[in-house]
């Protein structure tokens, strides 16, 4: 049981989150929630993102185990703290990978494809991409792409260009806002547990947080004037969300700067309780503009 446990935990169930968050748009947007064969579908998409992206974790912290070793919270994950045989979680990994393929296959052939494109970005990110300054930050927001392309790919929509824009300066502003928060609370042990960190400073961090941040809202401000599912009467109702998302972008920005919150991103969802009625205000918004005006 406790190698099952852990097993589950290397696979970071707190971030399973991002495949919701990054997945679904295309069929919200589209107005196609109620759409049940195509609701059904998303689901479909999303369970196949988790467990693949759960096994690139498994594979990643087996890459990473010396490094995680000297790491103050790091060291505890399972394979790390030697509560999951390495052998045994590659082997896992192998096997949900190979289910993964064949019913990703048998879904739809194209879905199959982009998670084969998927797992090829992270193993380059795991075992060399991760090495190269900037490289690194880009190669990990690529992924929310590509999920963002496959909740699109699966119900047949074509995404906006730039919803597409406004998700890849969303996963940028979130990467590069939680190096930033690592190398600021770890300092010279960053360097240490990760020698990417030794190519970075807070300097840098800092301006490329607020290029990414001004682009984020600039390329969401794009899209709500661009997309034609939420004019209503003759009236676009999208920059209505606008707010929220500048507050959300900014109550985050609070969190590193002044809370001097360290925490991944989607931990911070959890425990921060103004983000999660932002997140919560911003549904609602989109649900009746969308769906019921």
């Amino acid at each position: 049981m406790s190698l099952i446990l852990g097993l589950i935990r290397t696979m970071r169930p707190s971030q399973w989150t991002k495949n919701i968050l990054f997945v679904f748009p295309a069929l919200v947007f589209s107005q196609n929630l109620f759409a049940l064969d195509l609701l059904g579908r998303v689901i479909v998409c999303c369970l196949l993102l988790i467990l693949t992206s759960g096994s690139i974790y498994i594979i990643n912290d087996v890459a990473d185990i010396a490094a995680d070793r000297s790491h103050p919270v790091k060291k505890l994950r399972p394979i790390a703290a030697g509560t999951v045989p390495v052998g045994g979680a590659i082997v896992v990994a192998a096997l949900i990978l190979t289910v993964v393929f064949v019913a990703a296959f048998q879904f739809q052939p194209a879905l199959a494809l982009l998670l084969l494109g998927y797992c090829l970005l992270q193993f380059a990110y795991s075992f060399y991409l991760k090495h190269i300054v900037l490289l690194d930050i880009l190669a990990v927001a690529s992924g929310f792409v590509l999920r963002v392309m496959a909740g699109g790919l699966v119900i047949g929509v074509s995404v906006s260009p730039w919803l597409y824009s406004s998700a890849g300066m969303l996963a940028l502003f979130l990467v590069i806002g939680k190096r930033r928060q690592e190398l600021a609370l770890m300092g010279e042990k960053a360097r240490k547990s990760r020698p990417i960190f030794a190519k970075y400073n807070l300097p840098l961090l800092d301006d490329m947080l607020r290029i990414v941040t001004t682009a984020a809202l600039i390329t969401y401000v794009l899209y709500t004037v661009d997309s034609g599912t939420m004019v209503r009467n003759g009236e676009n109702l999208g920059p209505l969300t606008v707010p929220i998302v500048i507050y959300g972008l900014f109550r985050y920005l609070y969190l590193i700067h002044v809370e001097k919150e360290g925490s991944a991103p989607d931990e911070v969802l959890w425990t921060d309780l103004p983000l999660q009625l932002t997140i919560l205000a911003a549904a609602l918004t989109y649900f009746v503009i969308l769906y019921v005006i």
